[in-house]
């Protein structure tokens, strides 16, 4: 089972069984996988804001 991850700042969690798929991330995909200059949906901060849940 893939990890997830938590924005520190607005606690949106970015779950790999469901992807992000209204930015076009596919379920399954990684956390690592995603592409760097992908953003939280909810606040917009890069990849660095996120902690392993």
């Amino acid at each position: 089972m893939m990890a997830s991850y938590i924005c520190d700042t607005c606690g949106y969690v970015y779950d790999p069984a469901v992807g992000d798929p209204e930015h076009g991330i596919a379920p399954g995909t990684s956390f690592e996988q995603l592409p760097e200059d992908w953003t939280c949906p909810l606040c917009g901060l890069g990849k660095d804001a996120f902690s392993k849940q």
